[in-house]
């Protein structure tokens, strides 16, 4: 995938994700993006190691992973900032 097709798939995996995860996660629009680039590495790691695929290009089973992806980072993140 080119650079633009990385930036809008972050994009929409990054939005998705934060539209699961319940809480207010104080992020950006390239925030998102990252979270959604960065989480189809995770999603990608995730799923080989499965034995579900890759985060090959533009495709409902790479949007799955790149959204499962970011909703771990989202929870990381969740975990690492929680005040109490």
């Amino acid at each position: 995938m080119g650079i633009l097709t990385w930036i809008i798939f972050g994009l929409i995996a990054g939005a998705i994700a934060k539209f699961i995860m319940p809480g207010n996660q104080n992020m950006g629009w390239l925030l998102t993006i990252i979270l959604g680039i960065v989480g189809a590495y995770v999603g990608a790691f995730i799923g080989q190691l499965l034995g579900l695929g890759d985060v090959t290009g533009f495709n409902i089973g790479s949007m799955f992973l790149a959204v499962a992806g970011a909703l771990v980072l989202l929870w990381i993140y969740g975990m690492a900032t929680k005040r109490g």
